[in-house]
Order: structure tokens, then sequence, then C-alpha cells
């Protein structure tokens, strides 16, 4: 960690004005006798280097290293409900595998529930070296305070250089949390996850509005956390024996209680998911108008597919939010979907990409969406879509 240090008595009125002169970014203030650095400053050093003499001084401090062999292995948090375990899962123990090739550190499961043992068995048969479980009729329903003080349980017995969390509802919620408690980085709705040698975890995520991708390395801090959406990676193949083990774990009873208890639950009528879709049309700006989007509508209907939207639809009010695909959306990997007039933005695209078979309509041939795309066709959506549409119902 930098910082500049102040030597106030070597500060006059005099060299304080040819101080604030001096900063481009008008972070020094001179007042009641007394000079300030303010938040506005960039570390530029140039009050340092062209300042008086002593002034200031710019001051390096070495970070804490962190004993790297000292933590192993990759860990993947099991979500469920009520011990139907959340696809995420899968996708995570998957990628968990990938790189625990890299290091040759095993893989672990955290699931922690009640009477969950028959389904953490079932992760045995996806490469899982060992399950830790924890079984306690207080965790059967998530409360973040219990989870998160067996989260902390778990790593300080444990002690994994790697956390790998699903992005969804309650894994953003529990995540940070834990990960505060250690003082170590997050890193959320990850889309790349890469592995070095030394086990630093190299996490990507889209930055600035999509507009860069943002590589994290957390070189100094054990452990590292990161979240990742449902549908970015791919789920490993049921092997035909099981391998690993299951252990148990236990905690003290005091660290399950809270003051909130759950009395009932209701559950709401399951919405559209269109993460689950296999067939998927989606619609862009290139649609004049909400009564276009029948078109769209009569091609997924023939299809059996699910309509999906961009951004700029949901805030036009033609869709609900859940239709949405992109980082601010849902993220799809259909086995084919057909985008219809969408230009393919950065945080689009990364919510679609990883789909078995894309293909794109759009008048713009220099359109990103065709990067992406494994068939394009350049031309008017507006006579494309009802050829399409033609020549399935003769075919029909």
């Amino acid at each position: 960690m930098s910082y500049l240090k102040i030597n106030h008595d070597k500060i006059t009125a005099e060299n304080a004005e040819d101080l604030m002169k001096i900063c481009p970014f008008s972070a020094i203030t001179y007042e009641n006798g007394r000079l300030e650095i303010g938040a506005g400053c960039k570390m530029c050093k140039m009050c340092v280097n062209k300042g008086p003499k002593g002034a200031i001084e710019f001051i390096k401090e070495e970070a804490p290293s962190v004993d790297k062999s000292l933590w192993k292995g990759i860990t993947v948090f099991v979500e469920h409900d009520e011990g139907r375990i959340h696809p995420v899962t899968l996708e995570l123990i998957g990628k968990a595998r990938e790189l625990a090739k890299v290091t040759g550190q095993p893989v672990y499961a955290l699931f922690i529930g009640f009477n969950i043992e028959d389904q953490a068995k079932k992760l045995l048969f996806y490469g899982v070296d060992e399950v830790f479980l924890y079984d306690s009729p207080a965790l059967k329903h998530f409360l973040i305070l219990p989870y998160a003080n067996v989260f902390t349980h778990f790593i300080n017995q444990t002690k994994p250089s790697s956390i790998l969390v699903g992005a969804t509802h309650l894994g953003r919620s529990l995540a940070p949390r834990v990960a505060a408690r250690f003082r170590t980085g997050l890193t959320a709705d990850c889309t790349v996850l890469d592995m070095k040698e030394n086990t630093d975890l190299v996490q990507i995520r889209p930055a600035f509005g999509g507009n860069i991708m943002a590589q994290i390395v957390t070189p100094r801090n054990r452990p590292q956390f990161c979240t990742v959406r449902y549908k970015i990676f791919s789920a490993p193949p049921k092997q035909e024996t099981p391998r690993g083990r299951i252990t148990r774990m236990e905690i003290e009873e005091k660290q399950l209680k809270d003051t909130m208890q759950v009395l009932d639950i209701i559950r709401k009528p399951k919405d559209i998911d269109i993460s689950d879709a296999d067939i998927i049309v989606a619609v862009g700006r290139g649609i004049k108008s909400q009564a276009d989007l029948a078109l769209a509508e009569e091609l997924a209907s023939l299809l059996g597919a699910q309509i999906a939207c961009t951004r700029p639809l949901i805030e036009a009010g033609w869709f609900d939010a859940k239709h949405q695909i992109g980082l601010s959306g849902r993220t799809v990997k259909a086995k084919l979907i057909i985008t219809l007039g969408i230009s393919g933005s950065v945080q689009f695209a990364a919510g679609m990409r990883n789909s078995d078979c894309i293909v794109s309509v759009n008048k713009d041939k220099n359109a990103p969406i065709f990067d992406v795309a494994h068939y394009g066709f350049v031309g008017d959506l507006y006579e494309i879509v009802p050829a399409f549409i033609q020549q399935m119902k003769e075919e029909n």
C-alpha cells in the first residue's frame, strides 16, 4: 500500500500555495494553516517531485503476503432447494475440475442443509474428490447468519485456495458476507476463469458497461472467491461409478442459532425462465414497433421457442425483465438461438455466446453479432423472417 505523507513542519503559507498550483487535480488545499490532500489525488507524485523538497513524501509499504502452500483445493458451494441440487453447481464442478488439473489440487464440494446425504452422494458421480457435509435441522432453510457461520467454519477447517459460488440470489447474498469475514477479494459474475500454477485464480468479467474485459487476480489473500452465473460453463458428464468421499462436519450448535425463524414457505408460480430454454428467438432494436413482434412470435411458435429480447426493449416497456438476455438480464445456453435485429453489444453477447448454434439476422454486415454467430443473414429481417416462416410452413 502506498500513500503520500505531509511533513507539516516543512509547510509554510508560501510553499503551500506552490504545492496547490503544482497539483494538476486540485487535490491539495491549505486552510487554517494546515495542508490537506483530498480524495481527488491520483498519486501522480508531482507534489513530491516538483514541490518543496521534503514537504511531501511518497511512502511505499510492502503489502502483506500469504503462504499459499497452506491453502489447497478448489471448493464449489452446493446450492439446492430442499435437497434438489441447482444445475449451476454441476457447471461449477465441471469448471473446478478443469482448474484443478493445472495445480493438481483436489476439488471439494460444500453442502449445507438437512437430510441431504443422499443428494451429496450424487455429487461423487461428477468427479468431486470430497464432499464436506453440514447436516442439521437448523440448516433446513437458508438463513444468512447460520449459513455464513458454517461457511466460515469450513474455510477455517479446510483452507481451500479458491471458492466458486453460483451467482444466484442466494449465492450473491452469502458469498460477499463470507469473503468480507476473511478480508479477501470477491469477483462477481465472472464469464471466464483460469488458473495459474501458483494457485492464483484468474477471474475475468466485463467492466465499465461491458466495454472492457477486466482480468482480476487476488495474489496476496486466500481464499479466493468468485461468483458465476448459471449457463456460463458446462456440466461434466455423469460417471458410471462414483469416486471421492463424503466427510460429515460438526459445528457448535450456538453457531446455528439466529434471531430470525422461517415460519412458512409460500412458493410463487413458476415463471418462464429463458435460461432453461432449448430454442430462443431474441429480438432487438431492429424491430420497428411493438406490433411487429407478432412476426417473431410466429417464428417462435413454429420452432417451439421462447421469446427473448435486449435491454432497450425492456426499457421501452415491450417485455418483462425476465425475458432479457445479457449481463443485466439472464444468461442462456440454448441449443438454437435466432437473433433478429440485434447488433450484439458485449453485454448481450456475454449472455448468449455459449449457445450451441447462433443464427443472426441484421442489416449491418459489420454488426458485432456476426463475430459470435455461427450463421449470419445480412439483410432486412422484415424480408428474411417471413421467408423463414413460409419455408417452415411448406415443409410441415
